[in-house]
């Protein structure tokens, strides 16, 4: 799904759908051996060229800054590529698509949770966010709730929400390039995830945020031209009549006209309309507390630029679900349903046979090109999102959970105090007569710095084997839930106590530990107690059924207690909020002074 859906997913298990293929399908279009070989030579391009990109930029700055925030110095325009390419995964570029292909109607309605997000970012959290904090979502918890607790809980759900989704996304990577490499050997799905999962801990351990934005930036450059290119050459095939393109999706569905009307994914029920619904409400303010994109606004030098940075964001992701909407439509009108869902069940390799179509069709030399560029395109936009991922995990590991709880900041600075307090003094008079000189205390935060730096990149290399080793055991598995999980995480634990945080004077650091786990534990309860892990023939354990809580999605039970434990935990609490921190957090965040 979204970046957010996995290319594994199958749909709901409450979608009964019951189609009939009308006579008027086009023949099965199959990809020959040729495509495959090409799109080798072009996936080993895209590897060379984000490897070179991570060894030139690695060697510009080791500082935390520039590990953790990419120096703070790319622009508006930068950062808006970069954070649409976080958000556009894979997934978005073929799994949407090809829900519209199957689904039509439906299949637009789903992804318009994926913008309508964007406002709340926008409107919420894009400049208080770049003002309050520092790295990560904790800092700006940090700065009014001075709580190791409260670090080690938003870090922790940090590491939870990134390691879903980034488990998803490989376990993906594996299909995905199977797919579009015409294999189904599982030997292939398993290289596929170790040899993503060690580039991923390449670039960030080498190259850092200033790398991975780097990354981003020519990813979503790829992503946004090659749906360019597809969009007009089938612009061009309907001679500029969209009402013509439709009226043959339509009639190559399978489903008639009912592809164009609503109800054919999402209608079968009251509980499919709820679960839909629970779907798009963490899709929608999921993304306000995705780790990957908070980080994305500390790369920018003000609160403004994270402000236009958004705004950018917004008109390309806005724009690609145009062209997906089009591209979809398209693959059903040129391939056909059937075709579609034979070359994939979850439809997510319409937009390559859509280009093999568009490019002269099966044995032709454009066919061939074109298919090898939008899979070559593809399996690049695997590696920048698992890239982002890697990244915003071990910096909440490092920068939250290692620097920011388990290591005890106060006590050693107060021995340090003691053991040099005399000789200190006359150390900090000399270095104050020296321009430019550092004192002790910089020299000793420069230094603990430098420790997180290293800290994080052993938690990417540690993050990244353990993704590995999860995403090997799970590639059989359905992990379309991992996606949604990840979404309906963020959601209930790290968007509510950000929210008070920002906007609520009596918040206190009992109501944002609440907050966090009151969203966090039930949202993976009632996940293991749905139907995505048991009672149904899509389940994880499809022999059993111990299943009690009906939707796929927890985001409509989740959310609601992740607001409602964070309001208990601050009511109850028994030390009252400090109104001075909140007034310090509340100029900082709105006027950006003294912010990082």
């Amino acid at each position: 799904m979204t970046s957010v859906m996995t290319p594994l997913m199958t749909g709901p298990a409450t979608s009964t759908v019951t189609t009939v293929l009308t006579t008027a399908t086009p023949p099965p279009v199959a990809p020959a051996g040729d495509h495959h070989s090409l799109a080798i030579v072009l996936f080993a391009v895209v590897v060379l060229v984000t490897l070179g990109i991570t060894l030139w930029v690695g060697r510009q700055g080791n500082a935390a800054e520039d590990f953790y925030a990419g120096g703070r110095d790319f622009t508006p325009l930068q950062n808006g590529f970069a954070l649409s390419g976080d958000y556009l995964s894979a997934a978005s570029f073929l799994g949407v698509a090809g829900l519209i292909a199957l689904y039509g109607y439906d299949g637009v309605l789903y992804s318009i949770g994926f913008l309508v997000a964007w406002l709340v970012v926008l409107m919420l959290v894009a400049e208080l966010v770049r003002n309050a904090g520092r790295y990560t979502l904790a800092d700006v918890l940090a700065l009014r709730l001075r709580r190791r607790k409260v670090r080690a809980a938003a870090g922790g759900a940090s590491v939870v929400v990134t390691l879903l989704y980034l488990v998803a996304q490989m376990v993906g990577a594996g299909s995905l390039v199977a797919l579009l490499l015409g294999t189904d050997s599982p030997q292939a799905r398993t290289w596929t995830i170790i040899a993503v999962g060690a580039l991923m801990i390449v670039y960030v351990t080498i190259g850092g945020m200033r790398a991975t934005t780097w990354i981003q930036i020519i990813k979503a450059f790829l992503l946004t031209a090659g749906s360019v290119l597809l969009t007009v050459l089938l612009v061009v095939r309907f001679h500029g009549d969209l009402g013509e393109l439709m009226r043959q999706a339509a009639q190559h569905s399978g489903a008639g006209q009912r592809y164009l009307e609503p109800g054919l994914k999402y209608g079968a029920g009251f509980t499919s309309r709820l679960d839909f619904f629970s779907l798009g409400l963490a899709l929608v303010l999921g993304t306000a507390g995705l780790p990957h994109i908070l980080s994305r606004f500390y790369t920018v030098p003000t609160a403004r630029a994270a402000r236009r940075s958004t705004m950018w964001a917004i008109g390309l992701v806005g724009g690609f679900y145009l062209m997906a909407i089009l591209l979809g439509l398209g693959a059903t009108a040129l391939v056909g349903s059937a075709e579609v869902r034979h070359a994939n069940a979850a439809g997510n390799t319409a937009v390559p046979l859509l280009a093999l179509v568009l490019g002269g069709g099966n044995g032709s030399t454009g066919g061939v090109v074109l298919f090898a560029l939008i899979s070559a395109i593809a399996f690049a936009t695997i590696l920048a999102v698992v890239a982002g991922l890697t990244l915003a995990s071990s910096a909440a590991f490092a920068h939250d959970i290692w620097a920011g709880a388990w290591r005890d900041r106060p006590r050693r600075e107060a021995a340090r105090a003691r053991a040099g307090r005399g000789r200190g003094r006359l150390r900090r008079r000399r270095a104050e007569a020296v321009p430019g000189s550092r004192s002790a205390a910089e020299s000793a935060a420069g230094a603990g710095e430098q420790q997180e730096v290293v800290v994080a990149r052993f938690a990417a290399g540690g993050i990244g084997a353990a993704a590995i080793v999860i995403s090997l055991y799970a590639q059989q598995l359905n992990v379309a839930f991992l996606v949604g999980l990840a979404f309906a995480v963020a959601a209930s634990s790290n968007l509510p106590v950000l929210l008070y945080s920002l906007f609520w004077s009596r918040f206190t650091a009992r109501g944002a530990v609440w907050s966090v786990y009151g969203g966090l534990v039930p949202a993976m309860v009632l996940v293991f107690f749905s139907p995505v892990v048991s009672g149904s023939k899509v389940a994880l354990f499809s022999g059993l059924d111990f299943h009690w809580f009906p939707l796929e999605n927890p985001g409509i039970v989740s959310i609601p207690l992740g607001f409602l434990a964070g309001w208990i935990g601050t009511v109850t609490s028994s030390e009252p909020a400090d109104a001075d921190r909140f007034a310090e957090l509340e100029v900082r965040a709105l006027t950006g002074a003294g912010a990082a």
